[in-house]
């Protein structure tokens, strides 16, 4: 049986309940052993996006490789998500934690329960100001445009740099 192959990964975590940035810093602690992290961005507060009547969000983006398939990968972070305490919710409405797969290599994937590259990536500053801090000229597999360039074409005024990781 051969060794399994490492996949880098890109994950978006966010926070905007309890203690934000203790939740996002157990989060990065617990996402270990299965996706070892190699680099985190900062931490920045964030308008909330989609549904407006919620407190701030911390966000933050962190880089990492996993030997887990597309589909396990998302099951342990939504896995994760609950053992954490994150409790059904609306739609883009306020949670403890959630942590969305930006990037899996290049790959391109469309299933119902899993996009990636994440669909909504590419319009949401929350996500690209701290992904742009960690990997400014990584490539959009889809689009072939680096993070910084989808950067450049979002709002980003609103987001404040919150802590460092």
């Amino acid at each position: 049986m051969g060794k399994a192959s490492l996949h880098t990964v890109f994950l978006a975590l966010g926070s905007n309940l309890g203690d934000r940035l203790d939740n996002l810093k157990t989060a990065v602690r617990r996402i270990s052993p299965r996706v070892q992290v190699i680099a985190q961005s900062p931490i920045y507060e964030t308008p909330p996006w989609g549904y407006l009547e919620q407190p701030a969000f911390l966000n933050q983006v962190i880089q990492g490789n996993t030997c887990l398939k597309p589909e396990a990968l998302l099951m342990y972070l939504k896995q994760l998500e609950i053992r954490m305490g994150r409790t059904p919710t609306i739609r883009y409405g306020p949670r403890l934690i959630d942590i969305d797969i930006l990037f899996y290599d290049d790959l391109i994937l469309d299933k119902p329960n899993l996009a990636i590259p994440h669909p909504h990536l590419h319009e949401r500053a929350f996500v690209l100001v701290p992904l742009a801090d960690i990997a400014p000229e990584y490539p959009h597999p889809v689009s072939g445009k680096t993070t910084q360039q989808l950067l450049a074409q979002v709002d980003s005024s609103q987001i404040r740099f919150f802590a460092p990781a």
